[in-house]
Formats: C-alpha cells, sequence, structure tokens
C-alpha cells in the first residue's frame, strides 16, 4: 500500500496548490481551494494484468511503421459527422460539453440508437427505466445499444470485458469514480484519474470513447485544463434552451477541422439535423423592410446565407449609442468610419444597432459589404430587394477587396432563388452560364449607387 499523498486543488479553474490559501490566484475566486487524496492505492492496469498487457512498445523507423489509417466509424448523423472530421476514429477520445438541458444526453443517445456497432451508454446520472423513456421517444427500435447505470470505473470496464462493444458513451465523466482515488466523484483528481483510466482503455484496445462534461459558470467544461489536452477532441454544444436551434463545433480536433459546424433543430421526438441551414437564418417575411442585407458567408467547408438586420436612428443623447450582436463592434466602428470619411454619410450623430439573426456570431470578412448595405438602407429608409445578396470585404479606402472560396458562395446564392450578388470585381471568377448575376463592384461609391 503507497503513502496517502494529498495536495490542493481550485474546484473552479483546477489549478494545484502544495497548501491551502484563501484565494485561487488563477481565477481569482474566493473559497474553492480544497484538499483532495491524489493517491491512495498502488494503481493497477485497466484490467487485471497479464503477459499480453505487460509488453513494452518498441521504437521503429518512421519510414517502418504501417501508415495506413483504419477506416472512420460512421454515424448516421451527418451534422456529427462533419463537425468530426467524417466519423469516428478508432481508439479517439471525445468530450461533449454544453450547458445543463441544452441536449448533450439527447444527442448521443440518438445517435447511440441509430449506430450500427455494438454499442455501451454508461449512465451515471439517469435510471435504466429513464433513459428507455427517452429511447421510445427518439428511437424506439434499437438492437445494437446496451445500457449501464454504474458511476465506479472498475465495475464499467468489468462489464466492457465480457460485453465488448465497438463505441462506449459515458453519460458523464463528473459521475464516475476510481477506487484508487479517496475524494468524492466530480472532484478534479477523481477527473484526471477516471479520464486516465479511459485514455488507457481506448488506446490499447482502439475501442472509441464520447464523454459528456458539464461546464462551469463560465462555459468552460467543468474539471481541469488538462482534461481538454488529455482528449482527441473537444466539442461544445451551443444554443439557447429558449429556442429550438442547438449549434454543434469543435474547440479541438485532432482528426479533422475544428471551423466545421453543426445545426440542429430541437423537437418532441429528439434533435433533427438541418442540412439547409439558411432556411433558420434568414427570416420568412414578404414585407419589404429597409435595414436588411443577406451576406454569403462560410463556416468551414459550408457555404450559409446569413441576414444582417440595422438600425440607424437619430441620437436622443449626446453620445451616440454603437451595439452589435453576433458581429465584432470595433469592425462595425471602422465600417460607419469609411462611409463617413468615403461616401459622405453623416452618421457620427446617429445610433447604429446591428445585428445577425439566428443567434449565431460570424468573424467571416466578407460579410462586411452586407453591413454597409444594411446600414445604408436603413439610413435611408429604403428597402433592397429579397433576392439580393453580398459577399465582399471593405477596407479603409473604402476600395471593395477580394474574399475566398467567392465560386462557393455565388453557387449557394443561385441554388437558394437569389438573382444577383454583389462581389469585388478584383475577384478572379470562372463561372460561367450562372442563371444568379454577379455584380462586380470596386468601391464603396459603387454599392451607394445601387442603395440610393
Amino acid at each position: 500500500m503507497a503513502k496517502v499523498k494529498t495536495t490542493f486543488f481550485c474546484q473552479n479553474c483546477g489549478s494545484q496548490y502544495s497548501k491551502w490559501q484563501g484565494q485561487c490566484t488563477a481565477c481569482k475566486e474566493w473559497n474553492t481551494i480544497a484538499e483532495e487524496v491524489i493517491q491512495k492505492a498502488e494503481k493497477s492496469d485497466w484490467k487485471t494484468p497479464t503477459s499480453a498487457s505487460k509488453r513494452v512498445s518498441k521504437p521503429l523507423l518512421i519510414n517502418e511503421i504501417d501508415a495506413s489509417q483504419d477506416a472512420r466509424m460512421a454515424t448516421s448523423d451527418q451534422e456529427f459527422n462533419r463537425v468530426l472530421g467524417g466519423g469516428i476514429v478508432p481508439g479517439s477520445l471525445i468530450l461533449l460539453g454544453g450547458e445543463p438541458g441544452i441536449g448533450k444526453s439527447t444527442l448521443l443517445l440518438q445517435i447511440a440508437l441509430k449506430l450500427p456497432y455494438k454499442t455501451l451508454y454508461v449512465s451515471g446520472e439517469e435510471s435504466q427505466k429513464q433513459i428507455k423513456m427517452r429511447a421510445e421517444r427518439i428511437n424506439p427500435n434499437s438492437s445494437n445499444c446496451y445500457i449501464l447505470t454504474e458511476t465506479k470505473t472498475q465495475n464499467i470496464f468489468k462489464q466492457i470485458e465480457d460485453l465488448e462493444p465497438d463505441i462506449i458513451v459515458i453519460d458523464s465523466i463528473q459521475t464516475l469514480h476510481s477506487d484508487y482515488i479517496e475524494s468524492s466523484s466530480g472532484s478534479i483528481s477523481q477527473i484526471k484519474e477516471c479520464t486516465t483510466e479511459l485514455i488507457k482503455f481506448a488506446k490499447e484496445t482502439a475501442t472509441p470513447v464520447i464523454l459528456i462534461g458539464h461546464i462551469t459558470k463560465d462555459g468552460n467544461i467543468a474539471g481541469p485544463k488538462i482534461l481538454e489536452h488529455m482528449v482527441d477532441t473537444v466539442l461544445q454544444f451551443e444554443g439557447d434552451r429558449n429556442h429550438v436551434f442547438r449549434i454543434l463545433r469543435a474547440n479541438k480536433n485532432r482528426f479533422g477541422s475544428t471551423n466545421e459546424l453543426g445545426i440542429y433543430e430541437m423537437q418532441g421526438s429528439g434533435l433533427r439535423e438541418v442540412s439547409n441551414p439558411s432556411e433558420i437564418l434568414i427570416s420568412k417575411k414578404d414585407d419589404e423592410l429597409s435595414g436588411n442585407a443577406v451576406a454569403a458567408t462560410l463556416e468551414g467547408m459550408r457555404p450559409l446565407m446569413i441576414e444582417v438586420q440595422a438600425l440607424v436612428s437619430t441620437a436622443v443623447y449626446g453620445t451616440p449609442q454603437r451595439s452589435a450582436t453576433g458581429f465584432n463592434a470595433k469592425r462595425l466602428n471602422m465600417l460607419l468610419a469609411v462611409l463617413e470619411k468615403r461616401a459622405g454619410f453623416k452618421l457620427g450623430a446617429k445610433d447604429v444597432f446591428l445585428n445577425i439573426t439566428g443567434g449565431i456570431t460570424v468573424d467571416d470578412p466578407a460579410i462586411d459589404l452586407a453591413v454597409v448595405a444594411a446600414i445604408l438602407s436603413s439610413n435611408e429608409d429604403e428597402a433592397l430587394q429579397k433576392d439580393i445578396c453580398f459577399a465582399a470585404e471593405v477596407g479603409l479606402s473604402g476600395e471593395i477587396r477580394p474574399v475566398q472560396r467567392v465560386e462557393q458562395r455565388i453557387l449557394e446564392a443561385e441554388k437558394l432563388g437569389f438573382s444577383t450578388i454583389f462581389v469585388s470585381k478584383y475577384n478572379k471568377i470562372a463561372l460561367k452560364n450562372t442563371v444568379i448575376k454577379i455584380q462586380l463592384i470596386s468601391k464603396i461609391e459603387d454599392l451607394v449607387g445601387f442603395i440610393v
């Protein structure tokens, strides 16, 4: 039996200290540091050690290493596959975080029920009957999903050894505990220990493990920051519980891009994949209203059509207000300065409010032209045509700058029925015989001529 060792952890950010103190110097929170046991007994392997598990890795020349990749395990959820980079990589550890009640358990149970692989869903938060009730609502027919309600890792690994599943889902990592650590479930040391055991199992058996993680009040995944460095992929499930749409994005992905985006709609029968995000990002309206413009943007490899709304009004108070939702406020101020200097619009004494519909945040500079168009439309109280859109960056000298992958944006606008798209004349466009009219402009004054 090893000597019992203790240390002090901040329960908010996971920082480690050699002695107790009132305030955490890392996150500045008070009274969050607690003592935890970090070693209680001799640790063993995730299973009973055998001669096979004691094999020692030998160094290989890089030219001798087998470069063939294992095929990814594709799920029936195309949005989930896209965010992961094409499917689940064998032996990978995926961490899914999100606010309470956002739909993390629903998403993974829905995926587990439809997987063509033998899946073990381990829940430490709900009973088997509760999970069955939700499964009946989502997908009542499944012959590959096994449900286990257990929180002790040693018992979980025993069931895994008997069942030999292809994929494992843990709901959630904060509820697990190991006998080798004395502290309670959800503590920093327990989370680290349980995750380490799962990583060792996943890498040795090439079995992918998906973890659900709670988040703190700041929106970060609870537990030590090192937890995010240990896993292969960190997914964030976002959205407002008062709205039906959810966004899945990758904050870290060792096997794919972190720019991809998955969009879901929460329904009574579970989460519906939104294959055409423009249907939720562009409002359906019959009347033409001033201050609305549509931009062609990109999220990863996917083109999106988003609606930009602007409101320009006379400032009631001395200092005009500048407010932006879903758009960089400093960039908004820059565009307003360009409009005033290059196009002659006196906006210095007016309030300007900007909103990106759908609740998403966009940092693509290609929406600059749509922002300018929406501001001009609201300022002049002239509605833009519903079938025109914009895709260009605006420079400080008022020039309309080209953007990347403009052809993909043009084709997406054409597919959605837009008749005209405004782009920079400096873009090299090889498209021929397009139905949509491509309007080339070089200066911001050219846009003013079309709107005013």
